[in-house]
């Protein structure tokens, strides 16, 4: 078997003139060894100067602030100033007036604080307690210094509102009725979180319209200004009606759970929505054409609107008069009340009708078969009539029919001389002198002059039943 072996080093070269001497492996050298405690020196020196930035090196100032409770702060929690960290809590104990004193560093960049510094407990989150801060807001600089380790006045610290307490303000009935505006709204968004996902993706530009809303309605500050004061004057009567609003309140669960139940119908809304609006816009698009027309319109209506104007002033006593008499015509055929207007009687008509049609049979068949009996008085109805509105006068020549009258009943206190002057009567015996009797056909119009036309005595060519030779 061969085996080979290693070959061997080069032999050592001779040192260079003024070269560090070897002497077992190791550089026998003095500037080496100042090389090496210099390092040491300068690893120490930044050793010391981390540990005192760390430990010893933070400045600023410890002051204490004084609560009537310590609001759940813990030891560590920020000191902020504007959002931003300027110190931390380092202690939090119970004073002998049962009060919680609490130490705070401020950072050097802040100290010293000045009078009239103000300290808040706040909660940017209700997710834990702690998340606590306090916030500091400092005092002016031309006020006096406020010394390390001095305690800030009573007044001048303010713990943060629970939500509990912001819920004890409220009277029972209030809290019982936000309670189920709460459940209520749970109840509604119930197995709808997917859809509710999705609708904060719309949030960002929501926002920054609203942003840009925000904007505008700030511009003008002096009616921003008054808007603000409107909107107290308007709360303040709110609040003076609380009683009505705690019972809106009470019945907004109600509401919401009505709401929620239209759920499919709000569904089936927002899916015709853009068919709605694609119509909306082509109305819109239409729009500018008709008002277009509606201008030609309105330019030539113009030469018209005078006398139309006049028309109006000359009908407006028209309609004031009319007024009542619409108003009377109105309550004749409308009156509050039973059987008092017209309605009410033709309402009854038709129960009158029937009750002559079957209470008495024999009557209407009597009334029917006496039609050719009593026919014959019927042209003599306006005659009649005449004589019984004005008894004594003539009935004139022409009933409201166009019929010629038969009966002209004179009752004269004179009567005709021989030299056709008129002559008082002496009785009414002489008054009838001259009259014939025994003329019981006369024909329409027999009791005046006949007349050029031939009209007159009216016979009906020939087809009434009269004695057109009677006459007076």
């Amino acid at each position: 078997m061969a085996t080979t072996s290693p070959p061997k080093p080069p032999a050592a070269l001779p040192p260079p003139p003024g070269s560090p001497q070897l002497t077992g492996g190791r550089v026998r050298s003095s500037s080496s060894r100042a090389a090496r405690l210099l390092a040491v020196g300068a690893l120490a020196a930044a050793v010391l100067l981390v540990s005192y930035l760390v430990f010893g090196g933070k400045g600023g100032a410890d002051y204490k602030l004084v609560f009537n409770e310590s609001g759940e702060l813990v030891r560590g929690d920020t000191v902020q100033v504007g959002g931003v960290p300027v110190g931390s809590i380092t202690d939090i104990v119970l004073r002998h007036d049962f009060k919680a004193e609490v130490t705070i560093h401020v950072d050097s960049s802040l100290t010293p604080l000045h009078e009239g510094t103000a300290v808040q407990v706040r909660v940017p989150s209700l997710s834990s307690v702690a998340n606590r801060y306090v916030a500091l807001t400092p005092g002016p600089n031309n006020r006096p210094a406020l010394p390390a380790g001095s305690t800030l006045p009573a007044g001048e610290t303010r713990e943060v509102v629970d939500l509990d307490q912001l819920f004890n303000t409220l009277n029972p009935k209030t809290r019982k009725g936000l309670q189920g505006f709460i459940q209520g709204s749970a109840e509604q968004y119930a197995g709808a979180g997917r859809a509710l996902g999705v609708s904060t993706e719309y949030f960002p530009p929501s926002l920054s319209a609203t942003d840009h809303f925000v904007a505008e309605l700030v511009r003008d500050q002096r009616v921003f200004t008054s808007f603000l004061v409107e909107t107290a004057k308007a709360v303040t009567t709110i609040a003076a009606r609380k009683e009505q609003l705690a019972g809106l309140v009470e019945h907004a669960n109600t509401t919401f759970q009505a709401i929620g139940s239209q759920q499919s119908n709000f569904a089936k809304g927002l899916r015709e929505l853009p068919l709605a609006l694609r119509q909306g816009n082509k109305t819109f698009a239409e729009l500018p054409a008709t008002f277009s027309a509606l201008t030609r319109l309105v330019e030539a209506s113009r030469p018209t609107s005078q006398p139309l104007a006049t028309l109006f002033a000359r009908l407006r006593p028209v309609l004031v008069t009319g007024t009542p008499v619409v108003h009377n015509f109105s309550q004749a055929f409308s009156r509050p009340g039973p059987n008092n207007d017209l309605t009410d009687i033709a309402r009854a008509l038709p129960a009158l009708v029937a009750a002559l049609t079957t209470s008495s049979p024999s009557t209407v068949t009597g009334l029917k078969e006496s039609v050719p009996i009593t026919a014959f008085f019927g042209p003599y109805a306006p005659d009649l009539e005449g004589t019984l509105r004005t008894f004594g006068q003539s009935s004139s020549f022409y009933d409201a029919n166009g019929h010629y009258v038969r009966v002209n009943p004179v009752i004269p206190d004179f009567k005709l001389g021989a030299t056709n002057n008129l002559t008082p009567i002496a009785n009414a015996q002489q008054g009838l002198e001259g009259l014939k009797t025994g003329q019981l056909r006369r024909c329409p119009g027999a009791a005046a002059q006949p007349t050029p036309d031939g009209s007159s005595p009216f016979t009906d060519n020939e087809l009434l039943s009269c004695d057109p030779l009677e006459v007076p």
